[in-house]
């Protein structure tokens, strides 16, 4: 071979070089199969480029060049072999896949053999370990076809698969998760919901929760690749949840919860899967008071405090960063629908650190009002209501009540959310205090000549007005239904129900509430000047009273039959004397 041909074959080479990428899984240590051995070829090519180059310079050396060179064209030939077979394996059916997963219970049960035989000689078993990588890389195929995902069940896949979380060497474990995270895609689970169903059910047989919570325990976050497998472990959670809701409390009893407390705890600059982490935690707690009650005893109240005191003084650094905050302050309202939590954030001091939020004016303090506001409602509340008040609470959240923030864009709450976050939380209040700590929010409607009634009375007419322009656009489509011949079901009314509610309905409902509540404290200077706003701008008692009996009787989902009856005859009870 002369020099020509020689400089000749380099661009060829590196044309192949993807598929050496793809196929090569000659390396002796390499564990990860063709992730790593990536790097090689790149590095070898690079070092026979220049074995080449210095036999082209020192004339002496070139029959070593040569060899190297003709070594490396026999590792290209076999490989370019193999690519053009893969055409003909690319024909996924059921006999197909069943091959595959033959193959792929030969190659596990050789590997695991071979490891029991010669457990101190890694050389022994790393090129059955090598191939088994291969056939679970090629198993991405299946993913394809979910209609033939029982035959993994069938076939025993699925057990051999989970068995292999626990595999000694992390990268095949990391292989069978990137497996594991396309088979569960959303997208493809909802293609075929018949194959999914087996599927997402022998995986929750074989204790998949359990399984890869083990595995992540071991997994070392600065290797990148075990970063990303701790990443894609999440993602198949995070899909079966989306399937199957059902699955959250099962999967937080199998160390998942603990696992994502202490992760989220974890001192490490912020990263990919710490949000994560944050969005799979909330998406465990929705709806859901078995696993609220599971953060509760791990004092994941007092996690979920530190994790968002950073941000009291300081806004997230990125996007990324402020949805993780988010996803945290959902949580923590989730965990607060659960009264037994409301006394664990009393005791964590939730409420002083959501104060000092509010008075901060940062990113946070939007969200530190949602959360008080689930913190105080109902009866639950009363305790971390007269708290609030013995913290100088009523400070902080008057100056809210008469002027809604400006700033508010950045957070993504609305005008309407802050108002209501607001008003809940006063009528939260006037509900629940008692004796001097009532006296003291009562005085606050008094100061400055009442300009906070005149603000009550600002916003009343303000959501009126909206839910009279709601009302107004039903009516209309509603006739026009009934025009057309539609029958007005209970659905259809439950639909044009919440629009109203949207619309500014509960708002109103809260602001009639506090309305009526100081009419009835005693103060006549309150009752007048409620009263005298009223008749000046053309409001009417009777409308108060009609929306505040619409109040009563959509009161207390999910509470108990008296809870609800007594409640309904206090209301009715202020009602009657306003």
């Amino acid at each position: 071979m002369d020099v020509g041909e020689l400089l000749n074959y380099q661009p060829d080479r590196g044309a192949k070089r993807p598929r050496e990428e793809d196929g090569g899984a000659a390396g002796e240590d390499d564990s990860r199969g063709g992730k790593q051995l990536k790097g090689i070829g790149a590095r070898e090519l690079a070092r026979y480029r220049e074995a080449a180059g210095i036999g082209i310079e020192t004339g002496g050396e070139m029959k070593e060049a040569e060899e190297l060179i003709g070594d490396r064209r026999k590792i290209l030939d076999k490989l370019m072999d193999q690519d053009e077979e893969e055409p003909e394996a690319e024909l996924v059916d059921e006999s197909s896949v069943k091959k595959m997963i033959l193959t792929f219970e030969k190659r596990s049960y050789k590997n695991q053999e071979l490891r029991i035989k010669f457990p101190d000689n890694p050389e022994k078993f790393m090129e059955s370990e090598l191939d088994l990588n291969d056939i679970i890389q090629e198993m991405h195929v299946i993913t394809t076809m979910p209609d033939l995902y029982h035959l993994l069940v069938e076939l025993n896949a699925v057990h051999s698969l989970l068995g292999l979380l626990s595999h000694e060497n992390t990268d095949v474990a990391i292989a069978v998760v990137d497996l594991l995270q396309e088979l569960t895609d959303i997208d493809t689970l909802h293609e075929s919901e018949e194959g999914a169903e087996v599927l997402i059910d022998a995986l929750l047989e074989g204790q998949v929760v359990a399984l890869l919570v083990q595995n992540m325990e071991r997994l070392d976050e600065q290797v990148k690749e075990e970063a990303d497998g701790i990443f894609n472990t999440l993602a198949i959670i995070e899909n079966m949840a989306e399937f199957r809701p059902g699955l959250c409390t099962e999967a937080a009893q199998q160390g998942l919860m603990q696992w994502l407390l202490k992760r989220i705890k974890v001192k490490m600059p912020f990263d990919a899967n710490k949000l994560y982490c944050s969005e799979i935690l909330a998406i465990l707690l929705q709806n859901n008071d078995n696993t609220r009650e599971l953060l509760g005893e791990m004092d994941g109240i007092d996690v979920l405090l530190q994790q968002l005191s950073v941000f009291k003084r300081h806004n997230p650094s990125m996007a990324e960063e402020q949805e993780m905050m988010e996803n945290l302050f959902d949580a923590l309202c989730s965990c607060l629908m659960l009264p037994a939590n409301r006394d664990r954030f009393l005791r964590g001091e939730g409420l002083q650190l959501m104060n000092l939020m509010l008075r901060e004016k940062k990113m946070s303090r939007t969200s530190a009002l949602k959360v008080l506001d689930h913190g105080m409602i109902g009866p639950e509340g009363a305790d971390n209501c007269h708290k609030f008040v013995d913290i100088l609470g009523l400070r902080t959240i008057f100056p809210l009540f008469m002027k809604t923030p400006k700033k508010m864009k950045k957070t993504g709450t609305t005008e309407k959310e802050h108002e209501e976050h607001v008003c809940s939380i006063i009528a939260s209040m006037l509900r629940n205090l008692k004796s001097q700590q009532r006296s003291r929010l009562l005085n606050k409607f008094t100061e400055n000549d009442c300009e906070k009634v005149d603000r009550l009375m600002e916003l009343h007419f303000k959501y009126l007005e909206a839910v009279q322009q709601a009302d107004k656009r039903i009516e209309g489509e509603k006739h026009e239904m009934v025009r057309r011949g539609e029958i007005l079901d209970d659905n259809m009314e439950d639909e044009f129900y919440l629009r109203r509610l949207d619309a500014g309905l509960f708002v109103l409902q809260l602001i009639c509430y506090v309305m009526v509540e100081i009419s009835n404290s005693g103060i006549s200077q309150l009752q007048q000047r409620v009263h005298q706003i009223l008749n000046l701008r053309g409001g009417s008692v009777k409308l108060v009273r009609h929306i505040m009996r619409e109040y009563a009787e959509s009161i207390g989902d999910g509470k108990s039959d008296e809870f609800k009856e007594a409640e309904r005859k206090r209301i009715m009870d202020l009602v009657e004397n306003f």
